[in-house]
């Protein structure tokens, strides 16, 4: 799996085609979309159109396990199937559990489910997202997969370095959205812009380049053309010692997005 992916959050279907493909032909080999984002269509539409052999795409996409629904086998199986049907393909590269809604109890049930898909090979991998420790804990105590991956709101303002941790133990690797934090917040930091002043280098790229030296997984997300392929060249640079400390040390502890304790709708 490549370690930059481009993510396709917040983007309307109609656009997702144009976007996905603007990626692709600047250099992204992964793409991350989700059956709640509304836009698995358009996304395979610009994968179908890139002309690039379907194994040089990473493709990713969740079970949006939401209210309204008992999630057993069937049910999964059923979004499975939807979801594939919508990108037009006959397989994923790796299929997440969105959320683990921990309330409800019934993500160790999806997880037997997923087993069978990645017993198929309809799906390369399966992963989670949003998962906690203890959730992960359990996962290991109650089945013999461990999760390829669990995605996770993860950028220098919410490092999750106890998580992280616990994802090199068990061999899950450890990809983040919102990796630029949602915006301006972080971006606008003074330690990011002297980091990236002393580089030659936008704000945007040097978190990136953190994430990357960091051992993250990132899927940063945009639909301009010159920042798609702007938060791709950050091979070509390196942060050093200091500079990765000056990152690290925005740590706040603070979520932006939902606590997966407690997320629920």
């Amino acid at each position: 799996m490549p370690q930059l992916g481009f993510g396709v959050w917040q983007v309307p279907d109609a656009e997702a085609a144009q976007a996905v493909g603007t990626a692709l032909e600047a250099g992204y080999r992964s793409v991350d979309t989700a059956a709640v984002y509304g836009n698995e269509a358009g996304t395979g539409k610009g994968i179908a159109a890139s002309g690039l052999p379907r194994e040089d795409v990473f493709v990713t996409t969740k079970l949006w396990n939401g209210p309204g629904e008992r999630w057993g086998r069937d049910n999964v199986l059923r979004e499975f199937d939807a979801s594939l049907a919508k990108l037009g393909l006959d397989y994923v590269d790796l299929y997440l559990i969105h959320w683990p809604r921990p309330m409800r109890d019934d993500y160790l049930a999806i997880w037997k489910a997923f087993e069978e898909i990645a017993a198929s090979g309809r799906a390369r991998a399966v992963g989670v997202s949003n998962f906690l420790p203890a959730q992960l804990e359990r996962l290991r105590a109650e089945s013999a997969l461990v999760p390829a991956v669990n995605q996770v709101e993860l950028h220098p303002l919410f490092a999750q370095a106890e998580l992280r941790a616990l994802h090199a133990e068990l061999g899950i690797a450890t990809m983040a959205w919102s990796p630029l934090g949602q915006g301006k917040d972080l971006l606008t930091r003074p330690a990011v812009l002297a980091v990236a002043e002393k580089h030659g280098r936008s704000a945007a790229q040097v978190v990136l380049r953190w994430h990357v030296q960091t051992g993250n997984i990132a899927i940063p997300k945009s639909v301009t053309p010159s920042r798609i392929r702007e938060n791709l060249d950050v091979f070509g640079f390196e942060l050093d010692a200091s500079d990765m400390a000056a990152l690290d040390a925005l740590e706040s502890g603070r979520r932006i997005g939902p606590d997966p304790a407690e997320f629920d709708v």
